[in-house]
Order: structure tokens, then sequence, then C-alpha cells
């Protein structure tokens, strides 16, 4: 028998009201031992799905004024029984009301124990349960619609499918070898390739998403790099919304990395503007600028910034030289002046040019698509439900690569016998990554991300 758990639910601090909840086999009886309602009815005589307000009391002593939700098994977020307690917030009163739950007999929920219960109770799958953290970490419209996605089992249905054509070959083959006697169909080859392909076709669409998924979680490490005075800071202002660097119109202002995190549309941009890169007696700018070339090599994304006034200089070149190979944008800005540079030496090294105004903001929404582009958002529906964990894409990959191998296996004539446990690996690979046969030390390193409570 699970012990019965309890944790605060909404985040420690102040605030209009905090939510402590108790999930197990004595849920309801641990709520009724401290909580007296105005209408004298007790706990666990109420309904699922039904509130009752009143006070919580600590033998005898009056804490606060509560709502309780109450909600029966198997029809709550865990499959058991669990009472949710809605109070005042604020620190105090939402910790000393959970003391005295534990009080009554309740355990300390550990990180991600109530979604972990959801999930061994069959209440939703292993990545359906991954989810509920990306849900509440999402930064943007399309981190959220992706995260919500796959916990309403789009991604699931996407496993499913492949998984039930990977399960009928393996069934049609053992089922040929094992019963020759029977009048079961000779395994057609050129089928079977057909339906594998399919199968990777799909594995690769899956697998390619993983990468743009990311980036809408977690955004990109970006480096804002340029010579001085090209207006590398007014376009970290721009992109974060308020004046975070010093914007003057004298060369090497900026001396260090400035570090912000911005949003361009629904990509989370982890920003840094650096020195402007230049040669330099001073000693402490010096330190600035190889810090900033150092970033250049490290960088997901590289804002290479020249100034649309005036002619390609020798440092604009070398720092065209350093984007060689490197993911970038070429962001040509000033346009609000007159236009002196040749774009069009950027545009034969650099793939991705884009003309802005910082000062004025235009050219805002083509350097987006370009990032887009670039980071592989730009096809990227969350909807379709995508690989949102290292695990599900490792899990991804073994399948795949099981599947490859029973392609190549097909090409050289080995024997049905060996492709069908390649098949039979495919399949256990995708069990693996629904949770349907997981270990149980999988299980606890998922759930050890999550944030107790939830």
């Amino acid at each position: 028998m699970e012990h019965t758990i309890a944790a605060i639910s909404t985040p420690i601090g102040q605030g209009g009201m905090g939510v402590i909840r108790i999930s197990g086999e004595n849920a309801l009886d641990i709520a009724d031992s401290i909580f007296e309602s105005v209408s004298g009815k007790k706990i666990t005589e109420m309904k699922g799905y039904t509130a009752s307000f009143g006070k919580i009391t600590d033998n005898g002593e009056h804490i606060d004024e509560a709502v309780v939700l109450v909600f029966r098994a198997p029809h709550s977020y865990t499959g058991e029984d669990v009472v949710e307690i809605s109070c005042h917030g604020g620190i105090y009163i939402t910790k000393r009301i959970l003391r005295v739950v534990l009080s009554k007999g309740a355990e300390p929920a550990q990180p991600g124990e109530f979604t972990k219960r959801a999930f061994i109770n069959g209440k939703m799958g292993l990545t359906e349960a991954e989810s509920v953290m990306d849900i509440i970490s999402a930064v943007g419209n399309q981190s959220a619609r992706a995260a919500l996605s796959v916990m309403e089992g789009n991604l699931r249905k996407r496993i499913d499918s492949v998984r039930e054509i990977l399960i009928g070959l393996a069934a049609h083959l053992s089922a040929w070898a094992d019963y020759p006697e029977e009048e079961i169909p000779e395994v057609d080859e050129e089928s079977l390739k057909e339906s594998l392909q399919t199968v990777k076709t799909e594995l690769v669409s899956l697998i390619n998403s993983y990468d743009a998924g990311k980036v809408i979680r977690e955004g990109v490490d970006t480096v804002i790099a340029g010579r001085p005075n090209v207006g590398k800071s007014t376009l970290m202002n721009l992109l974060s919304g308020f004046e975070r660097s010093i914007v003057t119109n004298i060369p090497g202002t900026t001396r260090d990395i400035i570090e912000e995190t911005v949003m361009l549309g629904d990509i989370p941009l982890r920003l840094s503007d650096t020195a402007g890169i230049r040669s330099t007696d001073d000693p402490v700018e010096s330190i600035g600028v190889q810090r900033a070339k150092d970033r250049l090599l490290s960088a997901g994304l590289i804002f290479a910034v020249f100034d649309a006034s005036v002619p390609l200089s020798g440092e604009d070149m070398e720092l065209l030289d350093l984007l060689k190979d490197s993911p970038a944008v070429a962001v040509i800005n000033k346009t609000d002046l007159e236009v002196k540079i040749d774009s069009e030496v950027i545009k034969s090294k650099v793939k991705h040019t884009v003309f802005i105004s910082a000062k004025t903001g235009s050219g805002a929404k083509e350097l987006e698509h370009e990032v887009g582009e670039i980071v592989g958002t730009s096809n990227l529906d969350p909807a379709q439900g995508i690989l949102a964990t290292e695990r599900q894409f490792n899990d991804a990959q073994s399948a795949l690569k099981s599947v490859e191998e029973a392609l190549t296996a097909i090409s050289l004539g080995i024997t049905l016998d060996a492709i069908t446990v390649l098949i039979e690996d495919a399949i256990n690979s995708l069990l693996e990554l629904t949770g349907e046969r997981v270990t149980e030390a999988v299980v606890d390193k998922v759930f050890s991300h999550f944030c107790v409570g939830k």
C-alpha cells in the first residue's frame, strides 16, 4: 500500500491563495481531522468533484479559513483519493497547514511524486507525464502548445502508429516462420522494405523535431558580435525591450559580455552583447574583444552586426572570416541612414542576411524569420506531438537504428529470423519511450526533475 503524501502545490511566497495537496488512501481521513466545514458535513461524506468551505484547525486552534476540494479514486489526477486545501497565500500559513497535515499521518511528497503516481496508476503515459513539467516551465506560446500537445497524447499517437506497423510485421514474420504447415502468406520482401521505410521516415521526422523543440523550450545561446559602434547594444535593447546595454556613439563602450534572455517571436534567445571586435591598445578592452571572439566559437546562434551607412572595414571582413560554417545571421543595421555598405560581399559569405534599423525597429520580423530558418522552428508544428526529452530522443534513435539495420539486412539477403529480432528491438525501444516497458530506475530519474507538489 502506498503511503499518503502531501505537499504545497503553489509557489512559496506571498499571494492571494495557496494550495496544499494530499493524495493516498488516508487523504480524506487526514483532511477530516483538521477541517471543520460550516455545513458540518465531513470530508469523508463528500462526493468527488465537490467543495466545502470552513476552517483549518490544529488541536482546536483556528489557523485559517479554507476551501477543500475532494477528488475520489480513480477519478483524480493521481488515481487515488485526493484532497486539495485552498487557503490564503503566504509562507507562514501554507507551511503551517502542511505541518498539521504531516502531523496527522501524511508523508512529505518527493519531487514529482503526484505525477509519478498518476503514471503508475495508469492515468497517463510516461511521455504525457514528462510534458507536465514542460507546461509549467513553458516560456512562450510555441513551447506551451508543444507541451500541451504531448500531454494530450499526440506524441503517443505518432509512436503508436509506428509501433503498430512494426508489431504487424513481427507477427507476420513469426507466424510464417513458426507455423509453416498453416496457409500463411509468404513474406514479400518488397512489401517488408516498404513498411520499414515508412517507419524510418516517421522516426526520422520525430527525431528531427527534437532540436527545434528544444530551442522553443530552452532557448538558444545567441551572441551579438561586430566591430565597435555598429549598433550591437541598440539591437540588444531593441530585442530585450528596454535599455539593458549602454548606447553611445563612442567606440568601445561595451567592454565585457552583457547577457539577457529575450523572446524573438516564440523563440527564447539567451542573448549576449559582446565587446566590439577591433584592434586596441587598451588592456581591459582587449580582454573583452578576446572574450567576444571566444564566444563566437561556442554560440548556438550569432547576430553579426554591420553598419549599413559606411563601407565594409577590415574589422568587418575579419568578422566575416570568423563566421565561416557558423549558425549566423548577418544583421545590416542603420538602414535608416544612407546605405553605403557592399551587402553583396556579406551575402556571399553569410547565407542568412537581414536589413534592419535597430533604432526604429524596422526589419525585426525579417530577423525573426531568418532565426527560425536557422534553428529549425520555421516549419515546426508543435501540435503534432514532438520529442521533448533526451530520454525520448535516445529511445527514438535506438528504434531508428534497429529499423535501419533491418533494411540493410534485407538488402544483404540475411535470414528473416534475424530481421524479426531487429524489428522486435525497435518495438522494445518504442515501448520504453512510452513507458510501457521501462525500469524503475528510469521512472525515478524522470520524476526526480519535477518540482515538489506536482
